[in-house]
């Protein structure tokens, strides 16, 4: 049986965060069928050893802990005309940890996950690249709002990021995108291979209003943005909503509270924390935060693929308001509502908080949709095809 090397700039487990999610559920797909040897960097302490039920589906894992500061990974992608996000990653224990598997495993292909582990491919396995996103375009968007020289750092990342991600498609097997929209802007950004989507899915068994998990209690109407909360998209909509949209939701209704859930909350996310607004920081389970929410927001004014915590809130059959930019990955049927800036988002958040009923049918097609368009074991069935 042919063994697999995968790749991931972050250990998959626990799957609570949106890349983990994504290369959890990819990674147990292919562990299901394959001897799996995980490669992986693991940037949180907890992460270094991770638990015996996720190691046990794997041929072996090897988790390289990642303690480069920022500061030095810039400096030394200036030195080099690098990326930073590169240099970032770029380790010579990891490398070592790959040559170990290549030479002890009959590896005799690769899934590497996200860009920044493609500096470590071998020349001579077939690979299966995840860009999940189009990460040159994320920075070419970051910059347009930037100051200088933060917008020239920005801007050269995006340049030096979008030649190594060419100069990488055009080697492998497949380069693989979450969405069809981000697959083709890479084929018109000049890509060159096999290009495709294979997007992501859910665990409608798990996101499940009627599963068995601990509730929340909050009195009042509440409004709950979910995510990782020192990844800058999140931070920046965390603020922009609560600067934006909120006061004038809460001079309409004075008891209305928004609950910013996620893990690592920076600065920035926890001064927002006051009158009206909850910062819980990581949370045991996220369903019961979702299941308590009048209305679920994602007002993200940058962002790229499919959003994960849209698909959690519509498993769990809550309303969803979602900035375009946040919607535009997710074949939702019209079951969110999409609003293009703050007039809209507190107009359409006002009309589910005064309908109680309609934004209860609105969830309940919400999950509908989300159930028969978005389970993993579908949206993986193209990977089986690429490992043939």
């Amino acid at each position: 049986m042919s063994e697999l090397l995968f790749l991931a700039h972050r250990v998959p487990f626990p799957p609570d965060r949106g890349d983990k999610i994504r290369g959890f559920n990819i990674l147990r797909h292919l562990a299901a069928k394959h001897p799996v040897h995980l490669v992986a960097f693991a940037d949180d302490v907890a992460d270094r050893d991770p638990a015996p039920e996720f190691r046990q589906m794997l041929a072996s894992c090897t988790v390289i802990p990642r303690t480069k500061a920022n500061a030095m990974a810039a400096l030394q992608a200036l030195a080099t005309a690098r990326p930073v996000s590169l240099t970032a990653f770029a380790d010579p224990t990891m490398q070592a940890a790959i040559a170990k598997v290549c030479a002890t495993a009959a590896v005799d292909r690769i899934h590497c996950y996200s860009g920044q582990m493609a500096q470590y491919l071998p020349r001579n396995v077939p690979v299966i690249m995840d860009f999940a996103d189009v990460d040159s375009m994320k920075f070419e968007q970051l910059a347009v709002n930037a100051r200088y020289p933060i917008s020239w750092l920005l801007r050269r990342e995006a340049r030096l990021l979008d030649s190594f991600e060419r100069a990488v498609a055009a080697r492998v097997s497949a380069s693989l995108f979450v969405t069809d929209a981000e697959a083709r802007l890479f084929r018109e950004g000049g890509a060159t291979g096999k290009i495709l989507a294979v997007e992501n899915g859910i665990d409608a068994g798990f996101f499940d209003p009627a599963a068995d998990f601990a509730p929340v209690d909050t009195p009042g109407p509440l409004i709950v943005f979910t995510g990782q909360m020192d990844y800058r998209p999140n931070v920046d909509a965390a603020a922009w909503f609560v600067g934006n949209v909120l006061p004038d939701l809460r001079a309409k209704y004075p008891t209305l509270r928004l609950a910013i859930v996620g893990r690592s909350p920076t600065a920035a996310v926890r001064a927002l924390s006051g009158e009206g607004v909850i910062v819980t920081g990581a949370v045991p389970d996220v369903r019961g935060w979702l299941a308590a929410a009048s209305v679920c927001v994602a007002p993200l004014q940058i962002a790229r693929g499919v959003q994960n915590k849209v698909l959690e809130a519509m498993a769990m059959a809550r309303p969803v308001v979602a900035s375009a930019a946040a919607a535009e990955g997710i074949d939702h049927a019209g079951t969110i509502r999409v609003a293009a800036d703050a007039e809209a988002q507190v107009a359409m958040i006002g009309a589910l908080l005064a309908d109680s009923g309609g934004a209860a049918r609105l969830g309940a097609a919400a999950r509908e949709q989300v159930v028969s368009r978005y389970a993993w074991p579908a949206r993986l069935a193209a990977l089986d095809a690429l490992m043939a």
